[in-house]
């Protein structure tokens, strides 16, 4: 089956954190037999700053941030069997939306997968005339990458046919231990560009913890915090290429994961960087947020924290050997459950389900 899938970039992670997403999902699709077509704008200097080129598993077509452009490649929706646009795209979301439904043809599953749920079901809230109400009317089926019951719940009512999440995953073929690399080397880091909804939590869970431990290493990777006061025993490193994020990972005694504040209030989304680290091995300590015990057993495989404070007094006792023996944890358990091989077989189920379905004809 063909797949036209319209998102915001594949090549590259630059201010584009879905990107190892749809990486690892849509490659574990591709060995599924499924015929993929990437399409995405080229805005925010992505191009720029790819991580990738375009992969044997999925073509990929980059067209120009204009209407005319857009309407161009949305027309070739109708050459797919499954019609898929994301959310965040960066450029004309809406009109991006409302072009590639037209275009679909009739009998093709049109698929609305939203990277950031408890964000967009906030808008719906605020926006009851936002185009996406329309939309979810003709959409055969939202698709999520976390946000559990809640979100599920709230797209029903919104109005949606179905909605079921697809969490994110790990990659073995791209996240994996390698070697240390002491340009990383310190006690904490954490990789995360600077937003609105996180920046409070970064303060909060990184940057206060880094301040009560002046005896320890710290050290900020992402885009955005160059003009942000610091302690002095925290290092900047500005972007991170996911090509250094196994080494980062690895070399750093511990990782934290800070989840944004719509992902932290409704639980149940965990960051694609969670499964990254894992999947090197590393130790890795979260904010708390609903569900995380789902994913990986707090204690063993994950610690979690409750505010800055719990993130200072873990890396007060926490060891090289015990942080090793986490990382080891994680690392089993993402390789037997949380894979994204796991996560197409899910997928690729509920694609088969929609197009096997009788029609109300053949019903008749």
């Amino acid at each position: 089956m063909k797949i036209a899938f319209y998102g915001s970039s594949l090549l590259s992670s630059y201010w584009n954190g879905a990107a190892t997403y749809y990486r690892g999902l849509l490659k574990a699709l591709a060995r599924l037999s499924y015929d993929i077509t990437f399409y995405e704008p080229d805005v925010y200097d992505r191009q720029k700053n790819r991580d990738i080129e375009a992969p044997d598993w999925c073509a990929v077509v980059v067209y120009e941030a204009t209407p005319q452009a857009l309407m161009q490649v949305a027309a070739r929706a109708a050459e797919a069997d499954i019609v898929v646009k994301a959310s965040g795209v960066g450029f004309a979301d809406d009109a991006l939306l409302r072009a590639v439904l037209d275009h679909a043809r009739a009998g093709a599953l049109t698929v609305f997968w939203d990277v950031d749920a408890p964000a967009t079901l906030g808008q719906l809230r605020d926006e009851p005339d936002h185009p996406l109400h329309r939309a979810l009317q003709e959409i055969d089926l939202v698709l999520t990458y976390g946000g559990g019951d809640p979100v599920v719940w709230a797209y029903r009512a919104m109005g949606a046919a179905e909605c079921v999440p697809i969490y994110n995953a790990l990659d073995p073929e791209t996240h994996h231990p390698v070697g240390k690399d002491m340009r990383f080397a310190c006690d904490l880091a954490f990789l995360g560009n600077r937003l609105p909804d996180r920046e409070a939590r970064v303060e909060a869970f990184f940057l206060d913890p880094a301040g009560r431990s002046a005896d320890q290493r710290f050290l900020l990777g992402g885009s955005g915090w160059g003009d942000k006061q610091m302690p002095a025993n925290v290092r900047w490193l500005g972007h991170v290429g996911t090509r250094d994020h196994n080494a980062l990972n690895v070399t750093a005694k511990a990782v934290l994961n800070i989840s944004r504040d719509s992902m932290a209030a409704n639980g149940f989304s965990p960051a694609t960087r969670v499964f990254e680290a894992a999947g090197a091995g590393a130790c890795l300590i979260t904010d708390a947020w609903l569900g995380v015990d789902l994913f990986l057993k707090p204690g063993e495989e994950i610690l979690v924290a409750r505010d800055g404070e719990d993130v200072a007094e873990i890396m007060q006792s926490l060891s090289a050997e015990r942080a090793k023996a986490i990382g080891t944890s994680a690392l089993r358990r993402v390789l037997g459950e949380h894979t994204y091989t796991t996560r197409a077989v899910l997928a690729d189920a509920i694609f088969r389900r929609h197009f096997e379905r009788p029609t109300v004809e053949a019903a008749e």
